[in-house]
C-alpha cells in the first residue's frame, strides 16, 4: 500500500496511528488508488465543506480541474464562501433535473402538462437515488430470520414463514404470475414462469405482508398527482423489497466485491436471475455501504429504455431511444451473450459496460417470449472492480465507442450513426453535396 501510494512503510504506520496529518496531495493519491473505499470514509466536521466543494468543483461540466489542496485551502480561508458555491451547485443539480423532466414533457407533447403515472413514481424512485433505506434495512433482517445462515432465503423457507401468517400456496400453470387474495389469505402463483421469477414472486408476497405498514407510510408521504401513480409506488416499493429479501444487502454487497461483479457467480450463490442481480447492483447506495457506482437499463426490441437508474455520471435521456452505437441494442439481437464495450460519453467520461439479451418463456405457443437486453456499467477507473473489463485495453483511444445520451440531446456533429439532429442547434443543408447525413450541424 505505502508503495502505491508513493510513501514510505513508516510513514504510512504513523498516518494509521493519527501521528501524522493527511495532506491533500495524499488523500488525493488515497481517492485514486482505492476510489470505492475511499468513498465510503464520511467527512466529519469541517472537513465535510471541504468534500462538498471538491463534488462541487468536479463537476464534469465545469472546465478545467482545481487541485484537493487548493479546494481545501479555499473552504478553510473562505467557509461562508465555500458553502454558498456548494449550495449553488446543488441548486443547478436540481434545476438540472427539473429541466429534463421538462423536457421529457415537452417532448411527449402532453398536453396538459403533467407526468404520466409511471413517470411520477420513476422519477420518485430516481430522486430517492433508487435506494429506499428503510425498506432496505427491514427486508435484510427479515432476509436472516428466513434464511439464518444461508446466503438467501429459500422457495421453502418463505413458503414456510407464508404458511405460519396463515396464507395458503397454490401453484397453478397458466393465469397471472401471483394472485394474492386478502380476504382467503390465498396465493396462486404460476407454475410456468421461470424458477427465478417464481422465486421473485414469491419473495413480493413476503414482503408485501412483512412490511405492510413502512411500504403505505412512505407511499403516503409521496408528492404524487394521482391514486395509479400510488399504486405503482407500492407496487414499485413491494418489487424492490423483494430484491433485497432475496439478495440482503450487507451479504450481496460483500459477495459483489468479492467476486468482482461477476454477475453469473452472483446469480448462482443468490439463486437469483441476471437482471435481479443487475437491478440489485444498482441499489447499493447505503450510506457508508455504498457498492461501486454502476448505471443500469433495461432495453425492449424497439429500443424503448423500460427501467434505468445511474449512480454514476451518465445520464439516460428521457425521452426517445438510446444512443444506436452503444452495445445494449445489439444485445437484444444476439441474447444469451454477454457483449462488453468501452464506451465515452460526450463529457470525456468513460465506462466499461456490459449488455445482455435475455428471453422470457410464455409457456404457450401462442404467447410469444419477451425478448429484452439489461445493461450495466461503470466508471473506467474503477476497472479493477468489475470483471468485464479484463478483457479491454483501457488505454487505446482507438477501442472507444463514442456514444452519447440520445441523438435528440447529442452533441457530436460528426457522428455516423445519427438518427436526427440534436433539438439545440441549427442545420446547414446543402443540396449539392451529401454526406451520411443530409445536414450539417450548425455551432453557436
Amino acid at each position: 500500500m505505502a508503495a502505491t501510494l508513493g510513501i514510505s512503510a513508516s510513514y504510512l504506520s504513523q498516518l494509521e496511528n493519527d501521528e501524522r496529518h493527511l495532506t491533500p496531495a495524499l488523500a488525493d493519491a488515497l481517492a485514486a488508488a482505492f476510489p470505492v473505499d475511499w468513498a465510503n470514509l464520511a467527512p466529519t466536521g469541517s472537513d465535510t465543506i471541504v468534500e462538498a466543494l471538491r463534488e462541487a468543483l468536479a463537476d464534469p461540466e465545469l472546465s478545467g480541474t482545481v487541485p484537493s489542496e487548493q479546494a481545501e485551502r479555499l473552504a478553510r480561508q473562505f467557509p461562508a464562501f465555500a458553502q454558498a458555491f456548494t449550495q449553488l451547485h446543488a441548486l443547478h443539480a436540481r434545476n438540472r433535473q427539473r429541466l429534463e423532466m421538462m423536457d421529457e414533457t415537452i417532448g411527449a407533447s402532453l398536453a396538459a402538462g403533467g407526468r404520466l403515472p409511471w413517470e411520477e413514481v420513476r422519477d420518485w424512485f430516481h430522486l430517492a437515488n433508487n435506494y429506499v433505506d428503510r425498506i432496505d434495512r427491514d427486508a435484510e433482517r427479515l432476509a436472516v430470520e428466513i434464511a439464518g445462515e444461508e446466503a438467501s432465503p429459500r422457495v421453502q423457507s418463505m413458503q414456510q414463514w407464508l404458511r405460519r401468517e396463515g396464507v395458503t400456496i397454490e401453484w397453478r400453470s397458466g393465469g397471472p404470475l401471483r394472485r394474492f387474495d386478502a380476504v382467503s389469505r390465498h396465493i396462486q402463483l404460476d407454475s410456468t414462469q421461470p424458477i427465478e421469477s417464481g422465486r421473485f414472486q414469491l419473495a413480493y408476497q413476503v414482503a408485501a405482508l412483512a412490511l405492510s405498514n413502512q411500504i403505505a407510510e412512505i407511499v403516503a408521504q409521496a408528492p404524487l398527482q394521482s391514486e395509479a401513480a400510488r399504486h405503482l409506488l407500492t407496487v414499485g416499493l413491494g418489487n424492490y423489497a423483494a430484491g433485497a429479501l432475496l439478495m440482503p444487502y450487507e451479504r450481496f454487497r460483500s459477495a459483489a466485491r468479492h467476486l468482482r461483479h461477476d454477475i453469473d457467480r452472483l446469480r448462482q450463490l443468490f439463486h437469483t436471475s441476471f437482471e435481479q442481480c443487475c437491478h440489485r447492483l444498482s441499489t447499493l447506495q447505503r450510506p457508508q455501504a455504498r457498492g461501486i457506482p454502476v448505471f443500469f437499463c433495461r432495453v425492449d426490441m424497439a429500443g424503448n429504455i423500460t427501467k434505468r437508474h445511474s449512480a454514476t455520471r451518465l445520464q439516460f435521456g428521457r425521452f426517445g431511444g438510446a444512443c444506436p452505437l452503444w452495445i445494449v441494442h445489439e444485445a437484444v439481437a444476439i441474447p444469451d451473450r454477454i457483449h462488453v464495450q468501452l464506451a465515452e460519453m460526450p463529457d470525456g467520461i468513460r465506462y466499461v459496460s456490459i449488455a445482455k439479451g435475455l428471453v422470457k418463456p410464455s409457456g404457450s405457443y401462442y404467447r410469444p417470449p419477451r425478448r429484452y437486453a439489461v445493461a450495466l456499467g461503470c466508471e473506467a477507473a474503477l476497472a479493477d472492480e468489475f470483471v468485464y473489463a479484463d478483457g479491454l485495453n483501457l488505454k487505446n483511444d482507438d477501442a472507444v465507442t463514442r456514444i452519447g445520451a440520445s441523438c435528440r440531446i447529442c452533441p457530436r456533429d460528426r457522428c455516423d450513426q445519427r438518427a436526427f439532429p440534436p433539438s439545440d442547434k441549427a442545420i446547414d443543408v446543402d443540396p449539392s453535396q451529401r454526406d451520411l447525413v443530409p445536414y450539417q450541424i450548425v455551432d453557436g
